[in-house]
């Protein structure tokens, strides 16, 4: 039953793969012999394109860690934002609590004038009447008593407003570093992508077809590894009720480019894709793979589900959401689309479950 399994998913992976080759392309070709086009300038030593292969996917793994570290800063500028706008909310509801105190004191300090000035204790000791000293000295004491507390919520409104302002300044300088990150971060994108782009543009069509077809062998072959490693033994967890709703979502996405940053509806970068669908599914999830990583719950490999999330690559610089029988879809890289591929055609470094 194991063996049945595995082969199933051997064979999931193998017909997804095919379907990005080149129609007519075998997917497991010889490995093409070093090009000419590969080569590293005139005079240099020539590269053969699985080099070329391989620093192109150092480039874009790069960008990819610049994505996810402008995807945080960007989620972090937004919740800094947010909480500058409901001080400032504060603030001003603050100062029209501070506004009324103020009001209300003036009333105060008329009516004592209305009263020719004197204070209420020398008026009341003026007084021969008992009855009237008894009740005046009642209404002295809850006097005393409501300009204490008038005086007291006066000063904690005073210091609220103060801690407001100081918090909304704290924000100002949190939401400027963050920007700054994000500047940072996307000029490191922008020249991942174009060093990586400046190699592919090298390329001839026919060489670029081989470097697709290299790609998909160097997956084929891990994916295989993987799966004989006997990782998928015993695993036949159906998804959750949440579960199943993100895999709907994540997969009616297959064909849709790939965009760094991106989170719909047209176009995803990888954690955009897993967040949406979770969050479609009815359960918020972090923004970035790598606090999807950090703050969801883990699970072991032997115990994944559909639905669950697999983290990639030792800085959790990559997401896909496991759908079965070995396989992932994911949004891969710039320049691919939406798609499945195999579960282990990269490394994993963990798996987390939202909805546990």
């Amino acid at each position: 039953m194991n063996r049945r399994r595995c082969a199933t998913a051997a064979i999931t992976l193998v017909c997804a793969l095919t379907v990005l080759a080149s129609p007519g392309q075998a997917f497991a070709a010889p490995e093409p012999p070093p090009s000419a086009g590969a080569g590293t300038g005139a005079g240099g030593p020539k590269k053969s394109l699985e080099q070329v292969r391989l620093e192109i996917d150092a480039l874009y793994r790069k960008a990819g860690a610049a994505t996810d570290a402008y995807n945080l800063a960007e989620e972090q500028a937004d919740k800094q934002s947010a909480e500058i706008v409901r001080l400032a909310q504060e603030t001003v509801e603050g100062q029209a609590r501070i506004d009324r105190l103020k009001d209300q004191a003036g009333a105060a300090a008329r009516a004592q004038y209305r009263g020719g000035g004197l204070p209420p204790e020398a008026q009341l000791v003026l007084t021969d009447d008992p009855q009237l000293f008894l009740d005046g000295a009642g209404r002295i004491q809850q006097g005393h008593k409501a300009t204490k507390d008038l005086l007291g919520e006066l000063a904690r409104t005073q210091a609220d407003l103060a801690a407001y302002t100081k918090d909304a300044s704290a924000q100002w300088r949190k939401l400027e570093a963050n920007r700054v990150k994000q500047a940072a971060a996307k000029k490191e994108i922008n020249t991942q992508l174009a060093a990586a782009k400046k190699l592919e543009d090298k390329l001839q069509k026919e060489e670029l077809a081989r470097l697709l077809q290299l790609e998909q062998q160097a997956e084929y072959k891990a994916q295989t590894a993987w799966l004989s490693s006997g990782a998928l033994k015993d695993i036949s967890r159906s998804a959750g009720p949440q579960g199943k709703k993100a895999l709907q979502f994540a997969t009616a996405q297959i064909g849709k480019p790939y965009v760094w940053g991106a989170e719909g509806p047209g176009s995803y970068d990888c954690s955009g894709l897993t967040s949406k669908a979770w969050s479609a599914a009815g359960k918020g999830i972090p923004r970035t793979s790598q606090e999807q990583w950090r703050l969801l719950p883990r699970i072991e490999i032997k115990d994944m589900r559909p639905g669950d999330l697999i983290i990639y690559h030792a800085d959790a610089s990559h997401v896909g959401m496991y759908i079965g029988d070995g396989a992932i879809v994911h949004a891969p890289r710039p320049g691919r689309n939406v798609t499945i591929a195999g579960a282990g055609s990269m490394a994993i470094l963990g798996v987390v479950r939202p909805d546990k």
